[in-house]
C-alpha cells in the first residue's frame, strides 16, 4: 500500500526527498536560491513592469507634477536596489554553499559506496544506480533542480501577483488564464517522457564509459596494441551510441511534439485572446482606460512568461527529482550481510562447518559442504584448480558474503555475530587481484598519509619483510617515490612482481592475528615465489597464516595442505603424507614439479 502511494506521488515525494538531501548537505543554500530568483522575478515581472508602469501612466493621464516624476523615480530607483542587493547577496553565498554541497553529497556517496556489499559490485543492475546515483553531479542534475525549483517558487509568487491585478481590471481574463494550466499537464507528460529516455539509455552509457575507460588505461594498451580486441571494443562503443541514437529517436519525436503544444498553449494562443479582448473593449467598447489597456498588455506579456517558464520549470524540476530518485534508490539500498554486535577477541580458532554457499545469480554452488579447521599459529595452505573454491572461502571468511547454509566459526563462535572492523581488524590479506594506487610507496603500503617517524619505520619495516626494500630504496626519493604517473611526471611504474611485493608489504604494516595470503606470488616464477614464501614464513612466525594457491610452493613449507576440490575438502595433510597418499594433491604436485625445478630439486 506505501509503495503505490509512493509511486502515485513519485515525482512529489521525489522534490520531498531531494530537498531533504540539499537541507542535509548545505543547510541555507535553497534559500539564497529563492531569494535571488524572487527577488529578479517580483521586481522585473510585478513591480517594474506593472506597478511602475501603471503609476507613470496614470501620472501621465492625469498631468502629474515634476516632483511626482521625480519621487515615482526615486521609489523605483530604490527598489531596483534592493532587488540587486539581495541577488549579489544570494548569488555570493550560493558560490561558497555550492561548494559545501558537492563536497558533502560526494562524501555521501562514496561512504555508502564503501560500505555496500560486495556483491552489489557484481551486478549490473547496481551499477546502473550507481552510476545514475552520480550522475547528479558529474552531470549538474542538482543545480538544474535548484534552480527550475526556486524559479517554479519565485515564479509562481509573481505570477499570483499578476493574475490578482489583472483580474481586479477584468475577471473575464481569468477564463483566458486557466487555459495555460494545459501547459503543466504537457510539461508533466514531457518530463516522465524525459525521465524513461534517460534511464533505458543508462546501460548504453555505461557501455561507452567502459570502452573510453579501457582505450586509456594503462593496464589494456598492451592487449590494445598487440590483438584486434580494439575492433571488438569499438564494436560495443558503436552498437552503445547506436542504441542510443534509436532511443533519442523513438522518444524525440514525442518530446518534440509536446514541446510544439506547450508553446502553443503558454504563448500564442492565451496571448492573442487577450489582446483581441482588450483591444475589442478599447476600441469598440471605449470602456477601458489607457493605463488599464497597457496593464493588461504588459502583464499579459509577463504572465506568458511566467506560465511558460512555470511549466518549463516544473517539468525541469520533476525531471531533475527523477535523478534524486537514482540516489535515494542507492541511497536505500538495505546491505544483506548484516553487522554484528560482538567485538571480536583475540584468534584462538577458525572453524568452517557443512558451509554451503552459491553466487548471486549462479545456477550450482560453489561450495557444497566445506568443513575445516584451524588453531592459532598454524600455517595451512589451501590448494586446488581454479573453480575449487579457495577465493570464496576467503570471501566468505571476509564476510563479503554469508554462507546459504552451515556455519563458519571464531573462537567456537558463529563469525556473523561479529562486527565488520573488529573481525576484519583481526585479519590481513593479500589478493590475487591487487591493486596498486597513484600514490607514494610508503601511502601504498601503510593505505593512509605518513604522519609520524614511527609511521616511516613501519613502512620500511614493511618493505623489507615483503622482500622489496632494496629495489625501493635505490630510488631516488626511495619510499616518496610516486607509483604510476597518472598525477606525476616523476612517478615509476613497478614489474607485476614488485606491485605485488608492495601488497605483500601492507600485510605487514599492521598487527592482525591471521594473514590470508590469495595467491600472493602469482605474478613471479616458480623460483622466485618458493623464496618468497620462505621470506613470508618468516615474516609471519608466531602468527596463523593462511594461503590460497593452486600452485603448491606454500604447501611444501606449511603445517597443514587443505585440498579444495569440487567445492567440499577432498584431502587433508602435509605435502609429504599427502604425496605418500598418491591422491588429488598428488597429482598435482607431480604435473608442477618441473616448473619448481632448476639445476636440481628445490624440494
Amino acid at each position: 500500500m506505501k509503495k503505490n502511494i509512493r509511486k502515485a506521488f513519485s515525482g512529489i515525494y521525489n522534490v520531498i526527498y531531494a530537498l531533504g538531501i540539499i537541507r542535509k548537505c548545505s543547510k541555507g543554500l535553497m534559500l539564497c536560491r529563492i531569494l535571488t530568483q524572487t527577488s529578479f522575478w517580483f521586481f522585473t515581472g510585478f513591480v517594474k513592469d506593472i506597478l511602475f508602469l501603471r503609476m507613470l501612466l496614470d501620472l501621465i493621464v492625469n498631468g502629474g507634477s515634476f516632483r511626482e516624476y521625480a519621487f515615482l523615480i526615486m521609489i523605483f530607483v530604490i527598489a531596483e536596489l534592493i532587488s540587486n542587493a539581495i541577488s549579489c547577496f544570494s548569488d555570493y553565498y550560493i558560490g561558497k554553499l555550492r561548494k559545501v554541497f558537492y563536497k558533502n553529497l560526494n562524501l555521501m556517496i562514496f561512504n555508502k559506496a564503501v560500505s555496500t556489499d560486495i556483491s552489489c559490485f557484481e551486478d549490473p543492475s547496481f551499477y546502473d544506480k550507481y552510476k545514475r546515483a552520480t550522475e547528479i553531479i558529474s552531470e549538474e542534475h542538482f543545480d538544474q533542480l535548484a534552480y527550475y525549483l526556486s524559479s517554479f517558487i519565485a515564479g509562481g509568487l509573481t505570477g499570483i501577483f499578476l493574475v490578482i491585478y489583472v483580474v481586479t481590471i477584468d475577471p473575464k481574463i481569468l477564463l483566458i488564464l486557466s487555459l495555460s494550466i494545459i501547459v503543466l499537464i504537457i510539461e508533466v507528460i514531457k518530463g516522465k517522457l524525459q525521465i524513461k529516455k534517460d534511464k533505458e539509455m543508462t546501460e548504453h552509457k555505461r557501455a561507452k564509459a567502459y570502452v573510453k575507460r579501457t582505450v586509456y588505461l594503462r593496464d589494456f594498451a598492451k592487449d590494445l596494441r598487440t590483438s584486434d580486441i580494439f575492433s571488438v571494443l569499438h564494436k560495443r562503443y558503436k552498437d552503445a551510441v547506436e542504441n542510443n541514437r534509436e532511443i533519442i529517436k523513438r522518444y524525440g519525436k514525442k518530446i518534440a511534439i509536446l514541446e510544439s503544444l506547450s508553446g502553443f498553449f503558454g504563448k500564442a494562443f492565451p496571448v492573442a485572446l487577450t489582446y483581441i479582448y482588450a483591444a475589442f473593449r478599447f476600441v469598440v467598447r471605449k470602456n477601458l482606460a489607457v493605463s488599464d489597456f497597457s496593464v493588461i498588455m504588459t502583464a499579459m506579456s509577463n504572465l506568458k512568461d511566467v506560465f511558460n517558464d512555470l511549466g518549463e520549470a516544473f517539468s525541469y524540476a520533476r525531471t531533475s527529482a527523477g535523478y534524486f530518485e537514482n540516489l535515494r534508490e542507492f541511497m536505500e539500498y538495505e546491505n544483506k550481510i548484516k553487522e554484528g554486535t560482538v567485538e571480536a577477541e583475540e584468534f584462538q580458532s577458525l572453524e568452517f562447518k557443512d558451509v554451503y554457499f552459491t553466487y548471486p545469480g549462479a545456477s550450482s554452488p560453489v561450495l557444497k559442504g566445506l568443513s575445516l579447521k584451524i588453531t592459532r599459529g598454524q600455517t595451512a595452505a589451501v590448494v586446488g584448480k581454479n573453480g575449487a573454491g579457495k577465493t570464496t572461502f576467503v570471501k566468505l571468511l571476509l564476510r563479503f558474503y554469508d554462507p546459504d547454509s552451515g556455519v563458519i566459526l571464531y573462537n567456537g563462535r558463529d563469525i556473523r555475530d561479529y562486527t565488520f572492523s573488529s573481525l576484519r581488524s583481526r585479519l590481513s590479506s593479500v589478493f590475487q587481484d591487487y591493486r596498486i594506487f597513484a600514490m607514494s610507496v610508503a601511502e601504498n603500503v601503510l593505505c593512509k598519509e605518513i604522519s609520524s617517524d614511527a609511521d616511516r619505520e613501519t613502512v620500511i619495516s614493511s618493505l623489507k619483510k615483503a622482500g622489496i626494500y632494496e629495489k625501493i630504496a635505490s630510488l631516488p626519493t626511495a619510499e616518496n617515490t610516486v607509483l604510476t604517473r597518472e598525477f606525476d611526471e616523476k612517478g615509476i611504474g613497478l614489474s607485476g612482481g614488485e606491485q605485488q611485493k608492495i601488497c605483500i608489504a601492507r600485510l605487514f604494516s599492521r598487527p592482525f592475528d591471521i594473514a590470508i595470503l590469495d595467491e600472493p606470488s602469482s605474478a613471479l616464477d616458480p623460483v622466485a615465489e618458493y623464496k618468497m614464501h620462505e621470506s613470508l614464513f618468516e615474516g609471519t612466525k608466531g602468527k596463523t597464516v593462511i594461503y590460497i594457491s593452486h600452485r603448491l610452493a606454500s604447501a611444501v613449507l606449511a603445517d597443514t595442505v587443505f585440498v579444495f576440490d569440487d567445492g567440499v575438502t577432498a584431502e587433508k595433510g602435509t605435502h609429504r603424507e599427502l604425496l605418500n597418499k598418491g591422491g588429488i594433491y598428488a597429482e598435482m604436485f607431480l604435473l608442477q614439479k618441473a616448473s619448481y625445478t632448476k639445476g636440481g630439486d628445490i624440494f
